[in-house]
């Protein structure tokens, strides 16, 4: 760590990564905040509907990770480039990310559109939840697209440190969608009650005013404006780094997305007390890794924009104190989780087996939380900083899927242990990679200048 007079340590990297942290957590409540507002808002529709949203979610889940990806990737490159002021790079980088984001994300919604029963037969073999979910995969498809564009620019803007704008826009979009689901639900102001169907055109209109407000942002800003017209620009340079280091970012969330998707999968087929005790808990978990991800967001920042400019010693000691607070955030986790379960146990509106699936779940959560933060931080912020997202990609593979996946599937069909049993050995997978983790820290094969010379005007 860096030291200030009298060998006393120096407290103001802390206060730059929280200047960044901030911003990123209100982001992630309000994030939170939606899904709890799903869920609230479905369990008043009854189990089976909370049950159907929570399986169909799951492909808003896969594509929120290839797109979170693909963000961080944007976010690994320009914040380098932010270093050296140059926003030209910037710019061609965003672009190149629109020629993944874009596709997939049509494909996404052309699938939950002409093929929503398709989609969830295989995540259930339920013919209720089948019919539910299909209702909100066809409402909820328009904001795929959008998505896919809206959560470029906003990386992007996050690369050159306007989280404060960005942070503004996604709050908005979200309590636009609090403020529709409940209208569109309960049928305020003379709408229709649409339930299961109501929440997730709630999310469609918030996704389409969201990028509609993004242009208007683009159109006033000083350093990244979002133009589609930058897909079709070719640079041979910037492109082989963003294959080399950001598609494997994608990629390792895209794994880590897919295997919980996969958990999804083992639990469904547990029926539907085991699905909807776990759309509770999900929920709650993700409250409880708010700080985790802001943490890790930040990281990624502050270490890049550093590295980019030359300051290794610094950025080493940034990624220590972020260490340090990730821990402190895994603590602080377990705490509200811990804190929130009387509330939720006396809230939801379970059956007798379903509560007392999600009585254990919370008590697992409490302890898993410590897990997600440390590795969050180190994958997702530090390394990626410096470019080195291979080895998350890595880590992840062989734990979600030579691990977590096949133990699951194992306990579950083979040995048929009861679910509470699958759920725990399922909640073990974070834990497993942490000696790797931390060893590759160590290493500090991640201190390195990623950016190119003039990479902008080099074909």
């Amino acid at each position: 760590m860096l030291k200030t007079r009298k060998g006393s340590p120096d407290f103001s990297g802390y206060g730059r990564l929280l200047r960044l942290t901030w911003p990123i957590i209100i982001q992630q409540l309000f994030s939170a905040g939606i899904s709890s507002a799903d869920v609230i808002m479905l369990n008043s529709v009854g189990q089976s509907a909370m049950a159907a949203g929570s399986l169909a979610a799951q492909y808003s889940n896969i594509l929120y990770m290839v797109l979170y990806g693909l963000g961080t990737g944007v976010t690994m490159l320009s914040a380098q480039y932010w270093g050296k002021r140059d926003l030209a790079s910037i710019q061609k980088v965003q672009g190149i990310a629109f020629r993944f984001s874009i596709p997939v994300s049509a494909l996404f919604a052309a699938g939950a559109f002409l093929a929503p029963e398709l989609m969830m037969r295989v995540f259930t073999t339920e013919a209720e939840l089948i019919e539910l979910g299909s209702i909100y995969l066809r409402a909820v498809a328009v904001s795929y697209l959008c998505w896919g564009i809206s959560e470029v620019y906003l990386s992007a803007l996050r690369s050159v440190e306007r989280v404060v704008i960005s942070t503004v826009l996604n709050v908005s979009a979200l309590l636009l969608n609090i403020v529709l689901n409940a209208a569109l639900v309960f049928g305020w102001f003379g709408l229709p009650r649409m339930g299961i169907a109501g929440v997730a055109l709630a999310t469609s209109i918030s996704r389409v005013v969201q990028l509609f407000a993004c242009i208007l942002v683009s159109f006033l800003s000083k350093d990244v404006h979002l133009r589609l017209s930058d897909m079709f620009q070719r640079n041979r340079l910037l492109m082989r780094d963003f294959i080399s280091m950001a598609l494997p970012a994608m990629g390792n969330d895209v794994v880590w997305g897919l295997g919980f998707s996969m958990y999804s999968v083992i639990m469904g087929h547990l029926g539907s007390d085991v699905v909807a005790a776990n759309s509770v808990v999900t929920v709650v978990r993700n409250l409880g890794t708010v700080c985790s991800f802001a943490i890790s967001g930040a990281t990624g920042i502050i270490l890049g924009k550093e590295l980019g400019a030359g300051r290794f010693e610094e950025a080493e000691a940034d990624a220590s104190r972020a260490l340090r607070m990730s821990v402190a955030a895994g603590f602080l986790g377990s705490a509200v989780i811990a804190a929130l379960i009387p509330f939720v146990l006396s809230y939801a509106s379970l059956n007798e087996t379903a509560m007392g699936y999600l009585r254990i779940m919370m008590y697992i959560n409490v302890y898993y939380i410590m897990g997600t933060a440390v590795n969050t931080t180190l994958i997702a912020g530090v390394f990626r900083a410096g470019g080195d997202s291979r080895f998350g990609f890595l880590c992840d593979t062989i734990d979600m899927w030579c691990y977590g996946v096949p133990l699951g599937f194992f306990a579950a069909f083979v040995l048929k242990l009861p679910p509470m049993w699958v759920y725990f050995l399922l909640c073990t997978d974070e834990f497993v990679k942490w000696p790797w983790v931390l060893s590759h820290y160590r290493k500090k094969k991640w201190v390195r200048n990623i950016t190119r010379e003039t990479a902008a005007d080099r074909a």
